[in-house]
């Protein structure tokens, strides 16, 4: 049996690498330092699947990983992982002062979005510092001597040897994010859990110049009853007013409605494209 290369945004320590540990067990595991170099893993044949955050229930979708999939390097999506998310704010473990010593606070640019009452509030001082991952974070404030936070999650903790200072420091408690699998063989894909839904993600482009060409789209999947459980415009970056439409449906593509839906957008003189149609796994994580 061939193991699987697994990629994922790292470095050890991050909410990524806590859903790849969920979703998978035995594969090989690696870890990169953005989402383009992961993503361009794939792409090269250096491993076999790639898991890179698209978007948080807080802060929105992940733009980067959305505009390199559509401009850079097109692969399916064959599976979407959704996790729970809970941040906490770690310190070294030598660290015998109070909140109000902390000088910095370093993270994720949406880690530091999704606790910003708090900081705003306990931490009104201390100045933020942007990272790659919150697993980097906790890296630096690992090998730091001076008074600085991480904001990230309890594996860690554990992996670099943090203390946390304060759990559950993130604004709102039903924080979740959505993480795509990428891969360019299904066949060395594995998922053992139950699957909680199914979705089709499609890219569509409008015709310029075409009044209410957006309601003739929605209109293509309402008279169908086809329920979008999300629609996001993104720049083309071809001009200001140029844009296209990622749009995720709540059901896997068929030989039928989608065919129907795909024609008729083509019609209006839309270009359509299937990003994947995958299964949705929800997992529990403590």
């Amino acid at each position: 049996m061939v193991v699987a290369k697994i990629g994922y945004l790292g470095p050890k320590g991050t909410f990524t690498k806590l859903a790849v540990d969920a979703a998978f067990n035995g594969e090989h595991k690696e870890s990169y330092a953005t989402i383009p170099e992961c993503i361009d893993a794939v792409e090269q044949n250096e491993i076999d699947i790639a898991v890179v955050p698209m978007e948080n229930a807080i802060e929105g979708t992940v733009q980067l990983t959305v505009d390199y999939l559509v401009h850079q390097v097109t692969l399916p999506i064959m599976a979407e992982i959704v996790v729970p998310i809970q941040q906490h704010l770690l310190v070294h473990p030598n660290f015998k002062g109070n909140l109000g010593d902390i000088t910095e606070v370093h993270s994720h640019s949406h880690a530091i979005a999704q606790c910003h009452q708090y900081l705003h509030q306990s931490l009104p001082e201390a100045k933020t510092q942007y990272t790659t991952s919150t697993g980097k974070a906790a890296e630096i404030v690992s090998e730091s001597n001076e008074p600085l936070a991480a904001i990230g999650n309890k594996l860690a903790a554990e992996v670099y040897g943090l203390k946390l200072l304060k759990e559950n420091i993130h604004d709102y408690p039903n924080n979740h994010t959505r993480f795509i699998v990428l891969c360019k063989d299904e066949t060395k894909l594995s998922i053992k859990h139950p699957i909680s839904g199914e979705k089709t993600s499609m890219l569509i482009s409008l015709p310029s110049d075409q009044a209410g060409a957006l309601h003739q789209v929605l209109s293509a999947f309402a008279w169908r009853k086809m329920n979008l459980s999300k629609i996001e415009s993104r720049p083309m970056k071809t001009g200001l007013g140029n844009y296209f439409f990622i749009i995720d449906v709540d059901q896997s593509y068929d030989d039928v409605l989608f065919p129907g839906v795909k024609g008729e957008l083509e019609a209006l003189g839309c270009n359509v494209t299937i990003m994947g149609t995958y299964p949705v796994f929800k997992l529990a994580i403590s």
